[in-house]
């Protein structure tokens, strides 16, 4: 009979140190292998095969497959659907649990009834735990149990709940010797699975603290290096949001509240589930009449455009994977409200261009600018991009960095009036949301 051992999930918390599934999975009593699954659910629709979130992953793997080398274990990779890679593993082992950490994302729940069915069958146990956020699904909720739907009081009660009763740490990196003793088991390459390097380069974790104690100075404007760009290492868990909230708390409580912002998105995400299937927050949202023109919308995917904030942020997000965040909110609100195209066409593109891409996070973000969502704010907010681009990058250093032919006859003549676009975005808003 093989010898019992316990399996360590890894998912979207590709680290060591600080993490929660994996501190309990060292301390149990059995020898402990750790897993990636690279899920042809999700690898398989993927239609860039050089999507470089992909090879950060595998490039995050192989990183920790050197330390775990160097304590005389290995990581397991598999390239398969979650399902069939339990199965084979549960013939060449004998498992007694599987520890992995909350995903909250409706393929995640789904993924997860999969292999709770088939553990039941096996025999094994799954345990999973909190470790992406520090608060989750109705964790912070109002006097009367409902959760908040508005960020700025969700926000003071996470804070009092934090000051009352700061979560601890789970120092896995401690009890790496409790890992399965192996040879080295090999991970599968990127050409093995289809894939191809990028030529994105990845931001690096570690972050100044100058940076973090000037960010709520400098985070709005998009020409000066202000933001962490720590996004991709929050979406895939390479850092300890314990860790970053700590950080954040002695060095900037403006940082601090864009990581709360963080588990607002996915308390929603739990809480309203239909925000993750296409639908609007405000169900009334889901009545107005969005324009149909494919021109349109390949032109501010281009970046060609004609307003050149605009133009700027979508060349940045197609080149780098990343874009800074105030510009996010002027193409998004560009998009929804000066072409009047649907919300889901920017967020699905985003999706798919997104180093850090996550589902909560970046559906909140459309809704938010849509008018749809979260936001206390009335629909009749409508970003102006002259004003937005004399407030935030008085002297295009941005958009010259961007958009070389800026002020230059190739530049192209702006795809709609401002003022005709605000008025019809308004009749369109008003016309559907009227008695709601």
């Amino acid at each position: 009979m093989n010898q019992p051992i316990n399996i360590f999930w890894l998912r979207r918390d590709l680290r060591l140190s600080d993490n929660t599934a994996l501190y309990h999975a060292l301390r149990s009593n059995l020898p402990v292998l750790p897993i990636f699954i690279f899920d042809k659910n999700i690898l398989d629709h993927l239609e860039n095969k050089t999507d470089a979130r992909v090879e950060f992953i595998h490039e995050t793997l192989s990183q920790i497959q050197e330390v775990l080398l160097a304590k005389g274990s290995s990581l397991k990779v598999l390239y398969d659907t979650p399902v069939n890679a339990f199965e084979h593993l549960a013939s060449l082992y004998s498992i007694e649990n599987v520890f992995t950490n909350h995903d909250y994302e409706p393929y995640a729940k789904t993924r997860e009834q999969a292999v709770s069915d088939l553990f039941y069958k096996l025999g094994i146990k799954l345990l999973t735990f909190k470790d992406q956020v520090i608060f989750e699904k109705s964790e912070i909720a109002k006097d009367d149990g409902k959760p908040y739907t508005v960020f700025t009081p969700y926000s003071r009660k996470w804070k009092a709940t934090f000051n009352e009763a700061p979560p601890t740490s789970f120092p896995s990196e401690n009890y790496l010797d409790q890992f399965l003793t192996t040879t080295e088991l090999k991970i599968p390459t990127l050409k093995e699975m289809g894939f191809q390097e990028s030529e994105i380069h990845f931001p690096q974790k570690k972050v100044a603290t100058e940076l973090i104690q000037h960010y709520g100075e400098d985070r709005n404007f998009p020409g000066v290096e202000g933001t962490s760009r720590l996004g991709i290492h929050f979406r895939f868990g390479t850092i300890s949001i314990r860790t970053a909230v700590a950080r954040a708390m002695e060095l900037s409580p403006v940082f601090l509240n864009e990581l709360i912002w963080r588990d607002f998105y996915q308390m929603i995400l739990w809480n309203f589930p239909h925000v993750g299937e296409g639908k609007a927050f405000k169900p009334a949202y889901d009545q107005i009449e969005w324009r149909t023109d494919d021109g349109e919308f390949d032109k501010w995917c281009n970046g060609q455009t004609g307003y050149p904030i605009v133009d700027a942020g979508m060349r940045q997000l197609n080149a780098t994977g990343f874009m800074h965040n105030r510009v996010r909110m002027i193409v998004a609100s560009f998009l929804c409200k000066h072409l009047l195209l649907d919300w889901r066409l920017g967020e699905a593109y985003f999706a798919e261009k997104l180093l850090d891409f996550d589902l909560a996070s970046n559906n909140g973000g459309w809704q938010w600018a849509a008018g749809s969502g979260c936001d206390a704010a009335p629909y009749f907010r409508i970003f102006n991009p002259y004003l937005q681009t004399k407030n935030f990058d008085p002297d295009y250093t941005y958009i010259k960095e961007w958009v070389p032919e800026f002020e230059k006859a190739s530049y192209p003549a702006p795809i709609v009036d401002h003022v005709a676009a605000r008025k019809r975005c308004l009749e369109t808003y008003s016309k559907a949301l009227k008695g709601n």
